[in-house]
């Protein structure tokens, strides 16, 4: 058994300058753990892989292509590959979301728009 606290794994450098978390990654998928603070957003981005955003608590918008929805906690929403996405909160608390990028992204990049 492998067992995981997310808010002790560290904060990775990323494009978007948020608090991403990379908190499991083997070959069939990759999961991170994002906390978007008040005004954060992800960049417009395209990834090469399904993902499915899963919130954990808070909420934020979700943007997929030209479709636009709030994005509450327990809230899944699934963006295919290949798709311009993006997550941001305009409320006045953390929006935590977990991803499950399947397949893990190994070796190919997230195009930032």
């Amino acid at each position: 058994m492998k067992k995981i606290n997310a808010n002790e794994v560290q904060v990775k450098d990323n494009p978007h300058n948020v608090a991403a978390r990379t908190i499991y990654s083997f070959e069939h998928a990759t999961i991170v753990h994002i906390t978007l603070n008040p005004g954060e957003t992800l960049k417009k981005h395209v990834t090469p892989v399904d993902a499915i955003f899963y919130g954990l608590e808070g909420e934020g918008m979700v943007e997929i292509g030209e479709e636009m929805q709030k994005m509450n906690k327990d809230d899944l929403v699934f963006s295919p590959k290949n798709k311009v996405h993006r997550l941001y909160n305009e409320s006045s608390t953390p929006f935590k979301i977990l991803v499950i990028k399947t397949p893990s992204p190994k070796n190919q990049k997230t195009k930032i728009l």
